[in-house]
């Protein structure tokens, strides 16, 4: 089996590859799932701001059913831990030390919902990140105390793997969206 980092090498090389633009449809299979989640007053739904190839989530917001939801987006605190801030469509983002965009910091939040940047997933729904753990570590925080945060990892699909090698702190996710539709 490869190892983590052997595999984060080869699908960032894939993805970059590979890369094709989507639109707002690719989002339409999460319509019926968050359908619920639309229903409450305060809705936040947790994205994260594209880069290094990425899926652009951000095209999520061209739907009108988001009209009305809070957007959150991670900054990386101090002590390597991930928190969500609000931040609206055009607001002013800053560069973090990874070089990646974030919002200004105000008061944290705490999602209902989480898109989860991928570089790879396999059928069971386990993810490959980057390798810094911002998003498992999160997770394993605060799915200890509020287990209906609903975490979706969006990926493309020649991003799966038959079988990633995971640890007891790598976080299964309840979703994976592809342009093919969604894995339950």
């Amino acid at each position: 089996m490869l190892e983590k980092n052997q595999l984060r090498a080869q699908y960032l090389h894939l993805r970059k590859k590979k890369y094709f633009e989507i639109t707002k449809e690719f989002f339409l299979p999460i319509k019926k799932l968050l359908r619920s989640y639309l229903r409450k007053k305060n809705f936040k739904i947790a994205l994260y701001y594209p880069s290094n190839y990425e899926i652009n989530v951000l095209k999520l917001l061209e739907n009108k059913y988001l009209k009305n939801t809070k957007i959150l987006i991670p900054l990386i605190e101090e002590s390597n831990f991930m928190n969500f801030y609000p931040w609206k469509k055009n607001e002013v983002l800053l560069v973090n030390k990874f070089g990646l965009l974030e919002p200004v910091r105000s008061k944290a939040q705490t999602p209902d919902v989480i898109l989860v940047p991928i570089l790879s997933f396999d059928k069971k729904k386990y993810r490959l990140g980057y390798g810094k753990g911002f998003y498992d570590r999160y997770l394993n925080k605060y799915l200890k105390n509020l287990k209906n945060i609903l975490t979706v990892g969006v990926a493309f699909s020649f991003q799966r793997h038959h079988k990633l090698p995971i640890t007891k702190k790598d976080v299964k996710l309840d979703y994976i969206l592809t342009e093919k539709g969604l894995i339950k």
